[in-house]
């Protein structure tokens, strides 16, 4: 059964509806938003950015916990968003062991049906709530938009898949992570 789309919910309406039912969606402003199955080089791409995610932190001994959908971020009382992949560094926002309580510092969606929301709606949330670092993999055009937010500095680059993409919130640790995105889908 689906909640009716014309009212605004609050996180805590959504939480417990999405407990009860298996269709992914998250909410964006009060609205619940339904998300598509995705596609198998989405797959692909969030695994394989998953797995060096978690490789580089492993072997650096580092703090930050990458976490892959399905895992829900509660940004706001009336946001709960499922990103592709996002990175906790602050343990304490994991806390009920069930789900992000505020900002990752890094997120990384990988762009499907639901464009709009990644580059504008998402683009924007993230930004307000004070995500350090948020990655548009985009398939269709083989690019990736890199944001970092850090600082009040708001960084945008754009690298093409064949291009290694540093990775802004490991850009002072001795050993920098880099990610190749056609490396990866080899």
């Amino acid at each position: 059964m689906a909640l009716p789309k014309e009212k605004k919910y609050t996180a805590e309406e959504f939480l417990a509806f999405a407990e009860t039912n298996s269709e992914p969606m998250e909410l964006i402003d009060g609205e619940i938003v339904y998300l598509a199955s995705p596609s198998i080089i989405h797959q692909r791409i969030i695994g394989s950015i998953h797995f060096e995610i978690m490789n580089y932190i492993k072997s650096n001994k580092g703090d930050c916990i990458p976490m892959l959908s399905p895992f829900d971020v509660r940004l706001q009382d009336d946001n709960v968003v499922v990103p592709d992949i996002s990175v906790i560094c602050d343990k304490s926002k994991l806390s009920d062991g069930k789900r992000c309580n505020g900002s990752p510092d890094w997120i990384i969606e990988v762009v499907s049906s639901n464009w709009k929301d990644d580059y504008i709606r998402k683009l924007h949330l993230y930004e307000e709530n004070g995500v350090r670092e948020y990655w548009i993999v985009d398939p269709q055009r083989r690019k990736t938009v890199v944001y970092f937010f850090e600082d009040n500095n708001n960084i945008i680059n754009i690298y093409d898949f064949s291009q290694s993409i540093p990775v802004n919130i490991y850009k002072n640790n001795p050993v920098q992570l880099s990610i190749n995105i056609d490396e990866l889908l080899k």
